[in-house]
Parts: C-alpha cells; sequence; structure tokens
C-alpha cells in the first residue's frame, strides 16, 4: 500500500465516534452444563384451608339436611286426574277435609274454589239432605228488588219488631243493610246462629262443665265476641257454599254427641232418635228421617242446650204420612207478596 493510500485510510477510518454510540460488548460464549436433568416428579403438597366460621357450620348442617331429606312429592299431583273423577273424589270428603286442600296449592284451591258449589251441592245432598230443609239460607239484601228495600229496612215494621223486640242473649240480630228481614230469612238467621253457637259449647256439654251465663240486663264483652263470630260464620254461609256445608257438618256432630251423651243417662226415659255406631261412622243425617220426637223447639237459652238433643227446626212430623214435612223453600218469596199486599 502507498502512502497515499495509507492516509487515506487512515482519514476515513479515524472519523469521530457519536456520544449516543453504543459499543458492541463481544458475546459471551454460554457454557451447557454437562448435569443430568432432575428426573423426579413433583409433588402437589397444597391443601385446602381449613374454615370455621358460623357461616359455614351454617351451610354445612343445612347441606347434611338437605341430603337427609326425602324428595319432595308433587303437590299437584291431583290435578293431572280427569276434571270429572277429580271432582269425584272431592264430592266424597266431608267438608271439613276440604279446607286443608285449599291450602295445598294455588291450583288445587283455585280449582276447588271455582267448583265449590258443584261440589257442596252434592255433598249436602249426599249427607245433610234434612239439615239443609231444617236450616235453609237466609237471603242477602242484594238480591231482593230494589223497590221492597225501604219496607224491609223500616224499623218501625211490626214484623221485624216483634222478631227483635227481646233479641235472644245468644244471637246477634241481622243486619237490615245486609240480610233480609223478612219473617222467613229472620228465622232462617236465628237457626243457624243457634247451630254455630251450639257446636261451640259440646266440649263443655260432654264434660259437665257449665256454660257460661249472662246476666239479665247486660252483655259482656265476650258473648259480645262470641255472637259476632257467629254472626260472622254465618254469612260466611252465605256467602261460599263450602262453609254452609261445614256448618250443617258440624250441626250434625253436635247432634250425634248429645243423643249420645243424653243416651248415657238411664235416669233419662224421653222419646229420642234411634242412632246406631253404623249412623254415626257414616257421617250422614240420614238417621234423622226417622220418626222421632219433635224437633222445631228453638233454644231461646243457653240453659236449654243441657237437654236438646235433635234441633231441627222447620220440619213436623206428620203421622198419617209418617214422614217428616218440611217448610216450603219459597217461604221468602211467600212473605214477600205478604209485605206487598199490607
Amino acid at each position: 500500500m502507498s502512502t497515499l493510500e495509507l492516509d487515506y485510510h487512515i482519514v476515513t477510518t479515524d472519523k469521530p465516534v457519536p456520544r449516543n454510540a453504543r459499543r458492541k460488548t463481544p458475546a459471551l460464549k454460554t457454557k451447557t452444563s454437562t448435569k443430568a436433568p432432575n428426573d423426579d416428579p413433583l409433588v402437589d403438597r397444597t391443601k385446602a384451608l381449613a374454615l370455621h366460621s358460623k357461616r359455614t357450620e351454617r351451610q354445612r348442617k343445612k347441606l347434611a339436611k338437605k341430603s337427609l331429606a326425602p324428595s319432595p312429592q308433587p303437590i299437584n299431583l291431583l290435578l293431572n286426574l280427569p276434571c270429572e273423577l277429580l271432582l269425584e273424589i272431592l264430592c266424597t270428603l266431608p267438608p271439613s277435609a276440604l279446607f286443608p286442600l285449599l291450602r295445598v296449592s294455588k291450583d288445587l284451591r283455585a280449582f276447588i274454589l271455582s267448583e265449590q258449589r258443584l261440589i257442596a251441592d252434592r255433598i249436602i245432598r249426599l249427607r245433610y239432605a234434612c239439615l239443609a230443609k231444617s236450616f235453609p239460607l237466609p237471603v242477602p239484601i242484594g238480591a231482593v228488588p230494589a223497590a221492597l228495600h225501604p219496607l224491609l229496612q223500616d224499623p218501625s215494621r211490626t214484623e221485624l219488631v216483634t222478631a227483635h223486640k227481646r233479641p235472644f242473649q245468644h244471637i246477634q240480630p241481622p243486619n237490615p243493610d245486609v240480610i233480609c228481614t223478612c219473617l222467613a230469612c229472620a228465622l232462617r238467621w236465628n237457626c243457624l246462629c243457634i247451630a254455630v253457637d251450639f257446636a261451640h259449647w259440646q266440649p263443655n256439654l260432654d264434660s259437665g262443665e257449665p256454660i257460661r251465663m249472662v246476666p239479665r240486663g247486660v252483655n259482656p264483652e265476650w258473648n259480645q265476641t262470641l255472637n259476632a263470630r257467629s254472626a260472622d260464620t254465618v254469612l260466611k254461609c252465605i256467602r261460599s257454599p263450602l262453609w254452609y256445608a261445614r256448618v250443617l257438618e258440624a250441626h250434625l256432630a253436635s247432634t250425634t254427641r248429645s243423643i249420645r251423651r243424653h243416651g248415657l243417662n238411664k235416669g233419662n226415659k224421653r222419646r229420642r232418635f234411634r242412632m246406631t255406631e253404623e249412623d254415626v261412622r257414616a257421617g250422614t243425617a240420614d238417621f234423622l228421617e226417622r220418626s222421632g220426637p219433635p224437633t222445631f223447639d228453638i233454644p231461646f237459652h243457653r240453659d236449654n242446650y243441657y237437654l236438646l238433643e235433635a234441633f231441627l227446626p222447620n220440619r213436623s212430623w206428620i203421622q198419617r204420612k209418617e214422614q217428616w214435612v218440611y217448610v216450603p223453600a219459597d217461604q221468602h218469596e211467600r212473605d214477600l207478596e205478604v209485605l206487598l199486599t199490607d
């Protein structure tokens, strides 16, 4: 190389290095390890943390209880049956068995309430036919022609004053704004209230505990409450056929208990209805269609409950026909006709 070429090479290669230029460091050669890899398997030594709290303890008990509980049965199993078959089943039950079914499910409750008139009518015809004729329902004032309302609600009317001039201590008088106050309906109201009150005092009559008496001229609070409850039950009978059937069932139970109670009294030689254990187990009032003592006397005081056996008003025994004759079912309409003619 000539001197000129050497000088040119020095000039071109000796350029100043920028400050921010990085120096290239020679790459270090890595040494490969000659050691054999560790072939031992990894062991997982992690464990679940033990939880101790009231919340976890409640959850644990709840799960344990749930695992031991039997599997729930479908509550709507009855609704899977055909409608006709379900109605036949319900109509064979006593009214007291229908009320618990109303609390089983919403669907079953809706079905029973929608068919309650059909169910109650069949039950009454099967079990309480004579009781229904002895205890007809009073007519609500809304079912009476509006033109007759002023006459029925007039407090100065002779029939109303005569019927309630001296009201019974164990009967709350009907509200003329709710119930028709013709003579037939007033009598129906009184008889149903007595049936409910008579059923209330059956435990006292069975055990021999005296019935609470009301002093003359006063009306204590407990008696007002009891009479109001009986009146409310009768109003339920007017609104609901199931309640009407339930009251008839309760009065049949009161009658059978009274006949059995007086039958155990050997000193009581009065004539009574012939009632067998089969009649009681049947749960029907058919045995009351047999001949027996008069049943129309109204217990005007709770003292009469002690000697009362069978209270079936609105009927009389006709010896010539050898059967009971009942007050006509249209007596309410006849009373309204008489009211119009007066």
